[in-house]
């Protein structure tokens, strides 16, 4: 268990983030390896961008600077979230999709056996992805508290209704008291049924939640044969998919909900998205007098215009080009499935990458390493590559040769060849592949050498 701090009894928070999903609703800017968590379009004093994720994060922080923080996620966003957040976060990798119970089973074996948290202490589990203002995450603290009081097995957080919504579930309290006891939950109702409800005191079940780690542990034995989080990790695509609703909550009768009035949205379309965001214009745009409304997020260098549009949101990236009536840009995801394209845009634990340019026989790609980090060390059986320094300092290595390198440098690779580079500052390469058969897959890692 940690040390109290201050010589009180208070001890630190202990978080389990939820970061899943694959983001259609938000393309160009989200892909099948970028979710809408990792898109930023949240301004810093500063004057930079931070994306869900990283805020979500950092205020977690601000609240409790020893916050124990467990990001529960798939493998494909492993490397986006090293990138924005760094490697010193605990990460739980589902090794394949298993619904919400086994996912958050994993992360609690997780911070168990691998952080170390005492299974008498509570866990607070939340989506990453809502957009809240600061005093969500005095919420947080507060469900976190209340779960460690013992009186019930899961402390919600129900969320007051500013709407009768169709997205949500509803939580029916006993009262209206800050903290109650739950009577009932709704399932996702009709607007009509969803006004009774709100007439009835009803909140929003907005996936929230907190418990002591011994009482999951305890439920997942009950479901699952494990010994550890290492062996649960081993058994896990052998697990039954089931959500965290049917096999704890619908089981349960004693449930609190603590009520949360502060700003709580899910910005899962362009729709939401814009109205969240504190200027217009992200990136290089402009629009004129007549234009009302006018949402542009550009990740392209180069500018958009847009004259005498009204109630339009226009994002580009390396991925594609929206322009889209807000009210309509909803409705994306059946349109962007048709599309058959490669990932041009991902960011990686050593930095990312921008495709460029596509030939049938010739791939080029812009490559950021950040200062320190390296690529594997690897080769391809069907290609050539060629590494050209644009800026920054670093070593390649090339079948175990070690070379200085520059901007103006250019490093050549022939088919199976071993080969890295390290950047000793932030290093900026463009890669043109060569090959008759061009393909990710196309990829054999090795040890280095010292």
């Amino acid at each position: 268990m940690p040390p109290a701090k201050g010589g009180g009894m208070e001890i630190y928070m202990n978080i389990i983030l939820l970061s899943g999903g694959s983001g259609k609703r938000l393309w160009p800017l989200s892909n099948d390896v970028r979710s809408k968590q990792f898109i930023k379009i949240f301004k810093r004093p500063d004057g930079s961008y931070e994306s869900m994720l990283q805020r979500m994060y950092h205020k977690i922080k601000e609240i409790d600077t020893d916050a124990i923080v467990t990001i529960a996620t798939s493998k494909s966003q492993v490397s986006a979230i090293h990138n924005q957040i760094g490697e010193n976060i605990g990460i739980s990798v589902e090794p394949c999709r298993r619904d919400t119970f086994p996912a958050i089973a994993l992360a609690t074996a997780y911070m168990l056996d691998v952080k170390h948290v005492d299974p008498s202490e509570s866990v607070v589990v939340c989506p990453v992805d809502p957009y809240v203002d600061d005093c969500y995450f005095e919420a947080l603290k507060k469900l976190a508290d209340q779960a460690n009081k013992n009186e019930a097995n899961l402390v919600l957080m129900g969320i007051e209704p500013t709407y009768p919504s169709e997205k949500y579930g509803y939580i029916i309290p006993d009262n209206t008291e800050q903290v109650a006891m739950v009577r009932t939950f709704k399932e996702k109702p009709t607007v009509e049924i969803a006004k009774k409800y709100i007439t009835q005191g009803a909140l929003w079940n907005g996936g929230v939640f907190a418990y002591k780690l011994g009482y999951i542990m305890d439920k997942a034995h009950e479901l699952i044969e494990f010994k550890d989080y290492e062996d649960l990790f081993n058994k896990y695509d052998k697990l039954t998919k089931i959500s965290f609703d049917y096999a704890v909550v619908e089981h349960e009768a004693k449930i609190q909900v603590v009520r949360f009035s502060g700003t709580w949205k899910d910005l899962g379309t362009w729709n939401t998205l814009t109205e969240s965001m504190e200027e217009n214009i992200i990136g290089k745009g402009q629009t004129n007098d007549s234009c009302s409304d006018v949402s542009i997020i550009n990740e392209m260098d180069i500018p958009i215009l847009a004259m005498g549009l009204h109630d339009v949101v226009i994002s580009a990236s390396p991925e594609g080009i929206l322009v889209a009536d807000k009210e309509q840009s909803s409705y994306i995801k059946p349109f962007v499935d048709k599309f058959e394209q490669q990932i041009m845009f991902a960011e990686k634990s050593w930095g990312d990458f921008k495709v460029i340019d596509v030939e049938k026989k010739a791939l080029t790609i812009k490559v950021t390493l950040n200062p320190g980090h390296k690529m594997n060390y690897h080769c391809h059986r069907n290609r050539n590559e060629i590494w050209n320094i644009i800026s920054g300092e670093g070593e390649a290595i090339v079948d175990g040769e070690k070379r200085k390198v520059k901007a103006g440098d250019v490093v050549m690779m022939p088919i199976g060849c071993r080969h890295t580079i390290i950047a000793e500052t932030e290093l900026k390469i463009i890669e043109v592949q060569i090959g008759q058969d061009i393909s990710v897959h196309d990829k054999q890692k090795f040890e280095l050498e010292e």
